[in-house]
């Protein structure tokens, strides 16, 4: 019994083996394919850098390719907006849901996860009228095309990344006593400010990193509603590009892709540090109990 037990462990193992290296394959070969056409020469077939020395070039980009500066300074700044909006609107109203009224966790909770339903152009088609009021609006006050910025978008991507923060927030609340905290911080004097600041965010870092990761890696790969709306952003000012200096544009792809990754790889490690209990560790302990 023990070598049959054994042996099928051995089976699994290689099993287990053998998908997650067709799931790496799948993965990395279009990203060696981007990789080998961006360090050619187009004209000999040489191999050459001169593609990704152009894209560290900070001056030569600016000079080169206005566009893809500025659309990845919006994209950057498109990250900040949805993130901090994102976290006013969620860490507080689950908190407070969570806390005085448990039953409407399910309608916040189909609420927050509705965006996944709706495609993107249905999205833009809804949010269209009120981009242009919004625009009208502004203009009027401020006496300038204020609301023509692309950075009015963070409010589009808003909506976008609430089904995936709100997992991950939802997750993390889940997994503390916050009543109890709460009405700890609360007998001691503690303002609700204080209590959302001191008690509740430091316990909820991990769930903040996460739906931060998400988010960030969401609207840098976000194309559909910034070229509908006709405003730039990194993938906009990436499709354009494309049609002038391909590989230029492939190298910008890539890179954000690497970095989408390792954004959404990190996520497994973030808050697990401290205790030792990271997913890397867990399966290294995992292979030292399985049997040789």
């Amino acid at each position: 019994m023990s070598g049959r037990s054994t042996s099928l462990a051995r089976r699994q193992r290689r099993f287990r083996w053998v998908v997650i290296t067709l799931v790496v394959a799948f993965f990395v070969l279009p990203l060696l394919g981007a990789l080998e056409f961006t360090t050619r020469e187009l004209r000999t077939g040489a191999r050459t850098g001169a593609t990704w020395a152009t894209l560290v070039d900070v001056n030569k980009v600016s000079t080169d390719y206005p566009a893809l500066k500025e659309g990845f300074l919006y994209s950057i700044g498109l990250s900040l907006i949805t993130v901090l909006i994102m976290l006013a609107l969620l860490v507080p109203t689950k908190t407070w849901v969570r806390l005085r009224v448990p039953g409407m966790s399910r309608t916040i909770e189909f609420i927050c996860l509705l965006p996944l339903t709706v495609p993107a152009i249905v999205l833009v088609v809804g949010l269209a009228p009120v981009y242009s009021w919004l625009s009208a609006w502004l203009t009027y006050f401020f006496g300038a095309d204020i609301g023509e910025s692309t950075l009015w978008l963070g409010l589009a991507y808003v909506v976008l990344v609430l089904p995936y923060a709100y997992r991950a927030l939802d997750a993390g609340l889940r997994s503390i006593d916050v009543r109890t905290l709460s009405e700890a911080a609360r007998s001691l004097g503690a303002s609700w400010a204080t209590v959302m600041w001191r008690v509740v965010l430091p316990n909820l870092r991990g769930a903040v990193l996460s739906s931060a990761f998400l988010a960030v890696a969401l609207v840098l790969g976000e194309f559909t509603i910034a070229s509908l709306f006709s405003r730039n952003n990194l993938q906009v000012a990436m499709f354009l590009l494309g049609k002038s200096d391909a590989q230029i544009s492939v190298a910008v792809g890539l890179a954000s892709l690497v970095f989408a990754f390792l954004v959404l790889f990190a996520m497994s490690f973030v808050g697990n540090t401290r205790s030792g209990t990271s997913p890397l560790s867990r399966w290294r302990g995992r292979l030292r109990k399985e049997p040789s």
